[in-house]
């Protein structure tokens, strides 16, 4: 055996560490593959895009199906017990935008990811008007975790990132409860790291 055969390959140090570590995590029960535009115009990036879990369509068809009802039986109630007829437009209009958001929330959440660079995270969504922002660790003042009963009982949350500059804040929907733990905790390391400059 040659030196270089026996030679192990060099254990990520300082800053490196975090990035690397709880990475299975952030990809445990997420879409396989990026949906992203096929144009020669698209903004394209190397590197490993993580992705949110398909629980968070499921979870936002319930959330929207409740509204959706209410939406419905509001438009009843005032056009059939109050004699109201003009609740039928505003109640259509709503009927439609609820219904339109729900045919494309598959392909939208598809196109939801975000990557961990060296020196920043990028997060990108959007097919048609896609957006990418990148937001650089050591600009970070706060990671935040939220979730609602429903997104619980669906096992999703939604990390928030605040930066200096309120304009570039994201946040990432969609994640399992475990991925959002591991890159808030990988975020919080890597942003401490930067701002000590270590």
């Amino acid at each position: 055996m040659t030196d270089s055969q026996m030679t192990p390959p060099p254990e990520p140090t300082g800053s490196e560490q975090p990035l690397q570590q709880g990475r299975s995590a952030l990809d445990e029960g997420t879409y396989d593959r990026l949906r992203e535009p096929r144009g020669a115009g698209r903004l394209a990036l190397d590197g490993q895009w993580h992705q949110i879990s398909p629980r968070y369509v499921t979870s936002q068809f319930v959330q929207n199906g409740i509204v959706l009802a209410l939406v419905i039986a509001a438009v009843l109630v005032l056009v059939f017990a109050l004699d109201q007829p003009w609740a039928w437009i505003p109640g259509g209009v709503i009927v439609i935008m609820i219904l339109a958001t729900l045919a494309i929330l598959p392909r939208q959440a598809r196109a939801i990811g975000y990557m961990l660079r060296d020196d920043d995270i990028v997060f990108r969504k959007g097919i048609l008007w896609q957006r990418i922002i990148a937001v650089p660790y050591g600009r970070m003042q706060l990671v935040d975790i939220t979730h609602g009963p429903l997104d619980r009982a669906f096992g999703v949350s939604q990390l928030k990132m605040v930066t200096a500059a309120t304009a570039t804040g994201v946040q990432i929907p969609g994640l399992t409860q475990a991925a959002a733990e591991s890159l808030r905790d990988t975020l919080i390391d890597v942003a401490e790291t930067r701002r000590t400059g270590l």
